[in-house]
């Protein structure tokens, strides 16, 4: 979407506005927010507070949307690039099923105790039809469950059985559901936390559910309803996918220059886009561009900050280290999701972690064997980076949020106060006319969320103990609000994750599955718990009871979750190939081989021992004080010149929106912010009525027609067999490149090593 941003007005004491003067980004842009919330559908007007949502159709659709929701994206979890059955597929499917039910089935009623239940409660509304997709939103979820499960099974060979893998995911779900409960009124709440990525949920909805006025198209030199727009641009690109993803797979990975030069180690290195840097950031595949979300619904402000991250830190500095043989990086591939030996091998993880012995390190068999090398990407962005995202954010949100915790600070001590309980009420009764959810419903199921999370680790062998558990979830608290601000105004997420692993590398040192469920309770919940508030902001825009969103989301969590597990355990036990290179149709678990190199390095290494090799990681340790130190002079310079293009610049986003990579390479970058700066500023400074009427729609357009179109091909093509015989050279010269093999740069002789 536009560059919309939050602001805070300063008032004197005669209330006179004393907000330093800055671009307000909105209004630069010729929007105001209420222009853009209309353009997204969140108009006011959503129909009768009364219609009914928590109707027996609702119900089985969305149940049955969860299934098959949850079900497909944890398939598509295993896959590079991955495909989403994104949530306005959903949300697109349940229309139409809904309108059969309202039209087909009788108008019976059913007496079950002291409730009656309508088979048809009449015509479909807009708000079952958000109450279904919210149900579903949790398939959006599984991804970093599903991953963490694959970890431990997949690569770690440890399985311990549906009961834990049930009651550690649910665990998880209620953690990150509890959070944005907890903690609504901070970020859910404010009208300028704005939660960009659900606008194209309220653009397609009100395309589903509403008619559009005469006037409204006398309006418009666009004559076109917004749902003719979705209809031909979702079958358009339905068709399309067919070519890169199956018939012409060299459209998706269009590296030209290295079917030029193939054999060429440093062309390959600049142009590839699976083991390069993506200096030609050009690809014919929605998946591709959208890899890490649509561009879309980002700001533009957003996708810039990102966009010279990528530039700086992974086309100039990660070149310049690499080329240098810095760390020994050019004995490897320039990118890869792997970690490797003073080979230059894949790093063989059985050599030092012991499973005979509780999944312990073996220091002995490491000194004899290898230290652990990585990639340059992986090591600059996975760890340098994330150090500096880390120490940047509260920087950041000491010297340019400070108000806003002030705020919160004064928020939270009123509830505490006769007075301040009775504002709070009377904000409540005016702001809505539906009951708020007791907080003591979000305690309940807090304290379940910690009983299952403590009883699993505890039950079964998994290393972690029961004050981890509770160290874990404090971690999560503490970065969730900091996080949930920066989402809900730029639609990105910051990484946290290495914090994660780092203390639970000193706290559980030597100890791998340890390190993973660490992981999974204080970060997956915080990413989960953004999710989760994005459904309680979509509750707001659409004038749903917040109570019938609880009860929807806890059915959701349990439904999902089998799903979840069911999905993973068929998956890696009847996909061939699965999480190895040679996976069936790109199922080589790209997401979970990074997160166990991870854990190896932090859980089985540990930091002591990885920051003291002679290898020179240490010095990815000064990333912390840069990141500390880079908001202060950029702070200094908005104050300044406010209404430069330094207003614009977001070092959390700079510094930490690249947190994809690896797997995702410059490429998906590249191309996402090309797209995204050319529709969210070029065609909305060009083409502003345009891009009021169908931005949003289109976004959905092409996410439901990708989701939708991979699922297809996947079972029919590939699965099925069929795709074994056709091969051409669209199909194989992007293969036969050193950017997919992973060439280094310098080589060794058979029998020489690497290294200090």
């Amino acid at each position: 979407m536009g560059v919309i941003e939050e602001t805070h007005v300063v008032k004197d004491a005669d209330g006179a506005d004393k907000t330093p003067a800055r671009p307000d980004t909105a209004s630069e842009a010729g929007e105001s927010l209420q222009e853009v919330l209309k353009a997204a559908g969140v108009d006011g007007d959503e129909g009768d507070d009364n219609a009914p949502c928590l109707t027996l159709r609702m119900w089985i659709l969305g149940i049955a949307f969860c299934i098959l929701g949850s079900g497909l994206n944890t398939l598509y979890t295993f896959r590079k690039p991955s495909i989403t059955l994104a949530q306005s597929v959903i949300q697109l499917l349940a229309f139409p099923l809904g309108k059969l039910w309202e039209k087909c089935m009788p108008d019976w009623k059913l007496r079950i105790g002291g409730w009656t239940v309508h088979l048809n409660p009449g015509p479909f509304n807009s708000k079952e039809n958000i109450l279904v997709f919210i149900m579903a939103n949790l398939s959006f979820l599984t991804r970093l469950s599903a991953d963490v499960l694959t970890e431990q099974q997949a690569f770690y060979g440890y399985h311990a059985g549906w009961g834990f893998q049930i009651l550690i995911t649910m665990a998880t779900f209620l953690v990150g559901f509890c959070l944005p409960g907890l903690f609504r009124s901070i970020i859910v709440e404010p009208a300028d936390l704005l939660w960009p990525g659900i606008l194209g949920v309220t653009a397609l909805n009100k395309v589903l559910h509403k008619t559009e006025s005469v006037d409204a198209l006398h309006e418009s030199k666009w004559k076109m309803s917004r749902y003719a727009f979705f209809s031909v641009a979702f079958c358009a690109s339905f068709v399309w996918y067919w070519f890169p993803d199956f018939i012409f797979p060299a459209l998706s990975y269009f590296t030209f220059p290295c079917w030029i030069k193939p054999n060429n180690p440093v062309v390959n290195q600049i142009f590839g886009m699976t083991s390069g840097m993506g200096l030609l950031p050009l690809t014919f595949d929605w998946s591709q561009i959208a890899y890490v979300g649509s561009p879309l619904l980002v700001p533009s402000w957003a996708i810039i900050n990102v966009g010279a991250g990528l530039v700086l830190f992974i086309w100039i500095i990660a070149t310049a280290l690499y080329y240098t043989n810095t760390w020994y990086t050019a004995y490897l591939p320039y990118q890869s999701s792997s970690v490797f030996d003073n080979t230059g091998s894949t790093y063989n993880v059985s050599r030092v972690v012991n499973k005979m012995d509780g999944y312990t390190f073996n220091n002995t068999a490491y000194e004899a064997y290898s230290p652990i090398y990585m990639p340059i990407t992986y090591a600059l962005n996975m760890f340098g980076m994330s150090f500096a995202t880390l120490s940047t954010l509260v920087v950041w949100m000491i010297l340019e949020k400070h108000q806003f915790f002030l705020d919160v600070g004064r928020r939270i001590l009123a509830v505490f106060t006769k007075t301040g309980r009775a504002q709070r009420r009377a904000e409540k009764a005016t702001n809505s006319v539906h009951p708020e959810v007791p907080m003591w419903w979000y305690f309940i199921a807090s304290a379940v969320a910690l009983f299952l999370a403590i009883f699993s680790v505890e039950y079964w062998d998994v290393q972690l103990r029961w004050y981890g558990v509770l160290l874990s979830v404090a971690v999560a608290i503490v970065f969730y609000i900091p996080l949930a601000v920066v989402y809900a105004t730029a639609n990105l997420k910051i990484n946290i994750d290495v914090f994660c692993r780092i203390v639970a590398g000193f706290v559980f040192e030597g100890k791998v599955l340890a390190n993973i469920w660490f992981f999974d309770l204080g970060y997956i919940t915080t990413i989960k718990g953004l999710y989760f508030a994005q459904d309680l902001k979509l509750g707001i825009y659409c004038k749903i009871p917040p109570r019938q969103i609880f009860l929807v989301q806890i059915v959701g969590i349990v439904v999902g979750t089998v799903s979840q597990v069911s999905v993973v355990n068929w998956a890696l036990g009847n996909i061939s190939g699965i999480c190895t290179t040679s996976g069936t149709n790109g199922f080589t678990c790209p997401f979970s081989r990074t997160h166990f190199n991870t854990s190896m390095i932090w859980g089985a290494v540990g930091p002591r021992r990885f920051f003291a090799t002679s290898i020179g990681y240490d010095k990815l340790l000064y990333f912390f004080i840069l990141g500390a130190l880079l908001p202060i002079p950029v702070f200094l310079l908005k104050r300044r010149y406010p209404q430069s293009f330094w207003s614009y610049v977001h070092i959390p986003l700079f510094i930490g929106g690249l947190n994809y990579i690896p797997p995702a390479t410059g490429t998906n970058y590249g191309s996402w912010a090309i797209v995204g700066l050319i529709f969210g500023w070029w065609i909305r400074r060009n083409f502003r009525d345009w891009w009021r009427r169908y931005n949003f729609v289109l976004s959905s357009a092409m996410d439901c027609s990708v989701s939708l179109a991979g699922v297809v091909i996947f079972f029919a093509i590939f699965y099925s067999g069929a795709s074994k015989h056709f091969k051409w050279w669209g199909t194989n010269v992007y293969k036969e490149t050193c950017d997919y093999t992973g060439c280094p740069y310098l080589t060794l002789d058979k029998g020489e090593t690497f290294g200090p």
